[in-house]
């Protein structure tokens, strides 16, 4: 509205001077050119007040635009896509779907859509490989969208483009925890096992097969270092994916170092937004920070008549943990009329029980608990703030993001884990009844599994396919473009992927795009779990792709910066 109302302002001044011209056109030479001189002063003043408005304009709509949060949507652009008119949503994406043809009813359809995206981002980035904006120049800088740029004379004398790729091969590497407090997680990675066996039934990836090398660390950071080395020094692996904030973060310093490719990594840490200082590496879920703030926002909108409450916080005593503890704690204080105190009580990772940690959060008498945890520790938190006597007292009570598998870190609790909420990060649960009998792509993640005997009623199988569907489609792309797949080109992709993941609810975009949008998920499900269904029920979900500001991490100056 407000730059119609500048073009209406310039036509009317052009109009004026126009009749002031006509008005003199009668007149003696002298008059013309009085008339002529006075035309000109009237123009140029109608035209420098309109500029005016319009700079007046600009910045009060520049006032309006929500800032980005460093690490994670910020709170007004949370409220504001809360507040959107569902309708509309709803009306856009069947547009969207209905320009591309779109079938999600069948799996036939689901690999067509695949397809159709994949060639949008080939013919993207291919026009800008021929005219000289993206790929390697001739300084050996490689450049990408919106400003990304690796500068490649900083690599290892030694390093090649095309390490990890033979004749027949495209060998990756990967650590995560298969023993250990966390080794339920380790099972991810049999399911992306069994998704790689179907791509390569299928051709592979430009004829050659994808193949893993995988190490358990058991989510002890030490270890990973010790087993990146090795699929660096011996293994000379194509690129690496991790598992955990505190074991990436101890690894991805050497990964960006020696340019090798860490995309997708299977933790929200808003690290991973970081496409300047550590460009090799991403992540593949919902940001902690994000997380942290849609809890506040939950908060402010479902218990308006409570507020401000207290909420206390189940924290591992982590790095992982931290970057939760730091995004709530963030949010309290910027929001003191929401929350009136945060009380943060940290836990062992490697502790078998949480008893203290619980006795001590129900003694502070909290309004809302939430845990920031991970693993069996999710579970524990909902039988022991039952047995407490906590729950009852709640006003809410939830589980994160990362323990959203029923059948692992719900199910067991029996009706101790009815009503608990979930910010789940809009990834579906292939367990869920429900899906199980109208999702296409659900029901060929559980054939698949079962087709190689695995337990299809284990999630953590099915999230396998949520890490290996991106990964799979970015080596896709990279095979496609001039040169074919190389490092390079593969990271590319990974920072111009824009695909329809169909791990993630409908309406959830992941994309993303360079230096202006280095996280590939910024939507949500808000839910409640139905320990009666076994399932959690969705009441809405939110997507807000490209709003959440870049972090480079520094956790001893108070987080992302």
């Amino acid at each position: 509205m407000q730059l119609s109302k500048n073009r209406l302002l310039r036509l009317l001044a052009l109009l004026f001077a126009f009749s002031l011209v006509a008005a003199a056109c009668g007149g003696d030479d002298d008059g013309d050119d009085a008339a002529e001189t006075q035309t000109t002063e009237a123009m140029a003043e109608e035209e420098e007040m309109a500029e005016e408005e319009e700079m007046v304009d600009e910045e009060e709509m520049a006032d309006d635009e929500p800032e980005e949060e460093a690490g994670g949507l910020s709170q007004d652009v949370i409220e504001q896509a809360s507040q959107e008119d569902e309708m509309a949503e709803e009306e856009e994406v069947v547009d969207e779907e209905e320009m591309m043809e779109v079938d999600r009813s069948t799996i036939e359809g689901i690999f067509a859509e695949a397809e159709s995206r994949r060639a949008k981002v080939v013919e993207r980035l291919t026009a800008g490989i021929e005219s000289g904006d993206f790929g390697v120049g001739d300084d050996n800088i490689l450049r990408g969208p919106e400003g990304f740029t690796i500068d490649l004379n900083e690599c290892p004398d030694d390093w090649s483009n095309t390490e990890g790729i033979t004749d027949t091969e495209i060998r990756i590497g990967q650590t995560g925890p298969q023993s250990g407090t966390l080794a339920l997680y380790g099972n991810a990675r049999l399911g992306w096992q069994t998704y790689l066996g179907h791509v390569n039934s299928e051709g592979g990836i430009a004829g050659r097969n994808v193949v893993m090398k995988s190490y358990d660390d058991a989510y002890v950071a030490a270890q990973t270092i010790e087993f990146v080395d090795e699929l660096i020094e011996n293994d000379n692996v194509f690129s690496i994916h991790t598992l955990g904030s505190p074991n990436t973060l101890a690894v991805y310093g050497t990964l960006n170092a020696e340019c090798i490719p860490q995309p997708f990594v299977w933790t929200g840490h808003p690290a991973w937004g970081d496409p300047e200082v550590h460009p090799w590496t991403t992540g593949s879920i919902l940001s902690y920070s994000t997380e942290s703030v849609l809890w506040g926002n939950w908060i402010k909108e479902n218990l308006a008549g409570e507020l401000p409450v207290r909420v206390a916080g189940l924290v591992m005593d982590n790095d992982f943990g931290l970057a939760y503890e730091l995004g709530f704690e963030d949010y309290a204080h910027n929001n003191p009329d929401v929350v009136s105190e945060f009380i943060p009580v940290r836990h062992d990772p490697a502790s078998p029980t949480i008893t203290n940690e619980i006795t001590t959060i129900a003694a502070g008498d909290p309004d809302v608990y939430i845990s920031m945890t991970a693993g069996n520790a999710c579970l524990l938190a909902i039988q022991e703030v039952a047995a407490s006597g906590l729950k009852e007292e709640l006003s809410a009570a939830f589980t994160p993001s990362v323990c959203k598998a029923p059948a692992s870190w719900i199910s067991p609790a029996g009706d101790d884990g009815d009503g608990w909420y979930i910010v789940g990060g809009g990834v579906k649960d292939t367990t869920d009844p429900v899906l199980i009998e109208g999702d296409a792509f659900i029901q060929f993640v559980r054939a698949s599994l079962e087709a190689n005997d695995l337990d299809p009623d284990i999630a953590m199988f099915g999230n396998g396919y949520m890490i290996g569907y991106p990964y799979i489609e970015a080596l896709r792309i990279a095979a496609e473009l001039p040169d074919g797949l190389n490092r390079t080109n593969f990271i590319l992709s990974v920072r111009a992927i824009d695909i329809h993941h169909p791990i993630f609810l409908d309406g959830i975009t992941f994309a993303m795009n360079g230096n202006a949008d280095a996280f590939p998920i910024e939507g949500t499900d808000f839910s409640q779990y139905d320990s009666s269904t076994h399932s959690w029920i969705v009441s809405n979900v939110i997507d807000v792709n490209g709003a959440s500001g870049n972090c480079v991490w520094d956790k001893d100056d108070g987080g992302c910066r």
